[in-house]
């Protein structure tokens, strides 16, 4: 971040800032101060972030209170005079005009307004707008009208840049340019940026201080690396963390607790109960407004518990086909997709296979569909109100969460298949990762030739790229949606043959985890079971251990040797292969036998030498190849993550038996080899030691051995046969 100035007049200044609607105090009394640079405010929803935009803007009544731009006191002033003045806005929901195309968007604010950013500078930074120059605004992704929101504002050539949650309802490759852009503006000195968002990630990583908003009120102005590691104060504060997804409680399926863990529920305890759907919907249904919901919320008391079931509202699971049958779902946005996708239906069909369409269209438009998006809309947890609503963003993303709980709730999917862009392609992918592994996933898509990890995940999901976009039917996107649908069909029907079962019947699975210096310990350890075991390898890169993981939660893995637990090393430090706070997790909610060690915990990767950020410059390094640089991990890490690792295997129910090679833990972790650090590895093994509460089923092992050598193997092996040859106790079923 460029150094400011921070002794001269604030470029943003609020002092006691009041606003009401009506009798609702919506703003109380707000400080803040912008400096210079980027500030970022977060908060839930409701907490007034869109109400300080809209006065910072002039577009709502101040009661009482300052706002000082630069010095200038906008209270009074008009939106016009304000953005004369230099700040550029970009509104939650774009608010573009359909019937402009993007090059008169631009053409019409750039008028008048001579500055560093211009028409051809803005297709420059956005190709992406290049390209859709002539197209309308409503003929945009959700993702193309973000840009054109943003560039707009650029184009006022402003002082400061005022954005309300620009990554609202973006697919994550979006969110992430928009992030990098946003980074690159704040930077640049010339552009100050004021971000209301509620994606943590992205307000960490943009602006140095946070500002947290609660109640209408700054609560509190924190470190932005000192809030992103804080899951606890998010929780408390802002709501996420584990269930950030989802903030209302899912009322399909309540927790229910003992009277022990409850405790004795007040007399005078009420709760409100929203029927979301009052009548079941259909096709025709169109959305209940979100007043009327509210007008008809019936209160009941915490003493009825027992019988509230009947009373909550629950979203009507319909059958996708008779019993016995599976069938193929073709989904997507039929209001925008719906010629590409019923052509894709009429080709699986052409193969003698049910088909069934699934629309996740946010208009509320009638599509024909046998699932209609009102249907699907219905299990959101706030039901269809959570998806048709007046902003496209926040749509969007209710009908991914609305559509990921429809799918889980399914049975008889013999295959799903999508087409779309980069909105579309996030809208269905999430549903498709939360499909059993096998089950075959395809998605034809624009975005498919770039970086898919975001949308792939740890899941099988097939992607091909459209070549055309998706937007209607050509020589060219005939071609590819018929091969597309014709794989689909050819993935089904093999499903359907007799499975080939080698004699002996099927082997059990046991899941390995091995990156390029443990090569020869994994493959020791297969060769030695593979007359037993089905061996599956895991390359250990991030999304190979979520990978093996996801396999362990859908019960297709039931035993697992963990030899390279490295990508805890990326989490910690930055690597470019890290863990999520999830590691372990599926070994902790199945209970299954758990073999583990060290494996590669004395590296941590980035990729070319130049990437390497600044603050690593003076380690110990390792050129792997030209794209790869590894970093000898110090005893400060290895002991952070000894304990990380130590609390993990505390949670673990089922027999823990976790190795610690003395010889070293990789083949660069041994005498003579760059990384041998006796001092670091002891470090590791030390905080393991001072971390994990041993007991007879949970154990920590020390062998003399470096990672690699026979004789190690040869001990995994035996403890793996004694562990699984003895007992194997009955896994808790996973929680979704």
């Amino acid at each position: 971040m460029a150094e400011r100035d921070r002794t001269g007049t604030p470029v943003l200044e609020i002092r006691g800032l009041n606003v009401y609607y009506g009798a609702s105090h919506a703003l109380q009394g707000v400080d803040l101060k912008l400096q210079g640079g980027a500030l970022a405010v977060v908060g839930r929803n409701g907490m007034g972030k869109t109400t300080l935009c809209k006065a910072i803007m002039g577009l709502v009544p101040i009661a009482s209170g300052a706002i000082r731009f630069a010095g200038h006191e906008l209270a009074g002033r008009t939106p016009a005079e304000i953005a004369r003045l230099g700040i550029g806005y970009v509104p939650q929901g774009r608010r573009l005009w359909r019937s402009l195309t993007v090059d008169e968007h631009l053409r019409m604010v750039s008028s008048g307004h001579a500055g560093a950013w211009t028409v051809e500078r803005i297709y420059s930074t956005f190709p992406r707008l290049a390209d859709r120059r002539n197209n309308g605004g409503g003929q945009l992704s959700g993702g193309e009208q973000q840009m054109l929101a943003i560039a707009r504002a650029l184009l006022l050539n402003p002082q400061l840049l005022v954005m309300d949650e620009p990554t609202e309802g973006l697919a994550p490759v979006i969110v992430a340019q928009v992030e990098e852009l946003l980074i690159n503006l704040a930077e640049s000195g010339d552009i100050n940026v004021l971000l209301i968002e509620q994606n943590i990630g992205v307000a960490t990583e943009v602006a140095p201080e946070v500002a947290i908003m609660v109640n209408g009120r700054i609560n509190r102005i924190i470190d932005s690396g000192q809030l992103s590691g804080d899951r606890d104060l998010q929780q408390r504060l802002l709501g996420v963390g584990r269930h950030a997804h989802d903030e209302t409680p899912d009322v399909e399926t309540p927790t229910r607790r003992s009277e022990t863990e409850r405790g004795a529920a007040p007399e005078h305890a009420v709760q409100r109960v929203y029927i979301s759907n009052p009548k079941p919907p259909t096709r025709w249904s169109q959305p209940v407004p979100v007043r009327q919901i509210e007008q008809a919320a019936r209160i009941v008391s915490a003493g009825r518990a027992p019988g509230m079931d009947a009373a909550l509202p629950h979203a009507e699971l319909r059958p996708l086909a008779s019993p016995g049958e599976n069938v193929v779902l073709v989904a997507g946005t039929l209001d925008t997709k719906g010629e590409e996708l019923r052509f894709i239906r009429d080709v699986i069909r052409e193969h003698g296979l049910p088909v069934r369409m699934v629309d996740l269209s946010t208009s509320g438009r009638h599509s024909g569909a046998e699932v209609p998006a009102h249907q699907v809309a219905a299990f959101h947890p706030r039901g269809a109100s959570g998806v048709f609503t007046h902003d496209r963003g926040e749509s969007v993303a209710g009908m991914t969460l609305a559509f990921e709980r429809w799918v889980a709730r399914q049975s008889g999917i013999a295959g799903i298949i999508s087409a779309g862009g980069s909105g579309g392609t996030a809208i269905v992918a999430p549903a498709m990762r939360a499909l059993p592994v096998g089950t075959p996933k395809l998605i034809v898509s624009t975005v498919a030739s770039g970086d898919v990890r975001r949308y792939v995940g740890p899941s099988d999901i097939t992607m091909m790229y459209s070549v055309a976009d998706v937007q209607g039917l050509n020589s060219i996107t005939r071609q590819v949606l018929r091969n597309a649908a014709a794989a689909m069909s050819g993935m089904v029907l093999d499903r359907r043959e007799p499975a080939r079962r080698e004699s002996g019947g099927v082997k059990p699975a046991v899941g390995l985890t091995m990156f390029g210096v443990t090569t020869q310990s994994v493959r020791q350890v297969a060769d030695a079971l593979e007359t037993d075991y089905d061996c599956l390898v895991f390359h250990a890169t991030g999304i190979g251990g979520q990978s093996m993981e996801k396999l362990i939660d859908g019960g297709q893995i039931r035993a697992v040797i963990d030899i390279t637990t490295t990508e805890i090393c990326d989490m910690i430090a930055g690597g470019i292969f890290p863990a999520t706070e999830d590691r372990f997790g599926a070994i902790i909610r199945t209970r299954i036998p758990y073999i583990g060690s060290c494996g590669a915990l004395d590296m941590v990767n980035f990729g070319a030498p130049d990437t390497v950020p600044e603050k690593y410059r003076h380690r110990t390094f390792y050129h792997h190849n030209p794209q790869i640089t590894l970093m000898r991990t110090t005893p400060e890490e290895n002991a952070e993550m000894g304990r990380w690792i130590g609390n993990r295997l505390n949670e673990m129910e089922g027999p823990v038996r976790f190795f610690l090679p003395e010889g070293g833990v990789s083949q660069l972790d041994q005498p003579g080899q760059p990384f041998h650090d006796p001092t670091a590895d002891k470090a590791l093994f030390d905080a393991l030691e001072q971390t994990v509460r041993q007991t007879a089923s949970r154990q920590l092992v020390r062998l003399p051995h470096n990672i690699n050598d026979p004789a190690f193997s040869a001990e995994l092996v035996s403890t793996f046969r004694s562990l699984h040859g003895s007992t194997r106790p009955k896994p808790r079923r996973a929680s979704r």
